[in-house]
């Protein structure tokens, strides 16, 4: 479910973005945008590493792309992801996505370029 932003932090945001002149080769600038939106789902194949954080100051780290080496597929990474989450559940304080940022450029440029040609 999408979190509602009360109305000074939509318009923040829209100044940010128009004021935001991305080039799709900079990995930076899409950093910047990643970071400006509120996502509820994210793709795993965009994931670098999951990190779990864990009562008494423990934490364990999935490192995504070490499994996409690998050789597993998205359907095993997301099994082994859902595991460890079962498995540790009860201790988790904090989990945190890692954003694979080139990854997600490389899906968002075709779409870019698409929009801004026809702009």
């Amino acid at each position: 479910m999408a979190k509602h932003l009360p109305n000074a932090d939509v318009l923040q945001r829209k100044q940010l973005l128009r004021n935001m002149h991305v080039c799709v080769d900079d990995v930076k600038k899409w950093d910047e945008v990643i970071k400006s939106i509120d996502q509820d789902m994210i793709p795993i194949d965009c994931v670098k590493k999951v990190v779990f954080k864990l009562r008494g100051g423990k934490q364990r780290t999935i490192n995504l792309n070490k499994l996409r080496k690998q050789g597993l597929h998205i359907e095993d990474i997301e099994v082994v992801v859902n595991r460890n989450i079962g498995e540790f559940n009860k201790d988790i304080v904090n989990l945190s996505f890692i954003i694979d940022v080139p990854a997600v450029a490389e899906q968002i440029e075709p779409l870019t370029r698409k929009y801004l040609a026809n702009l």
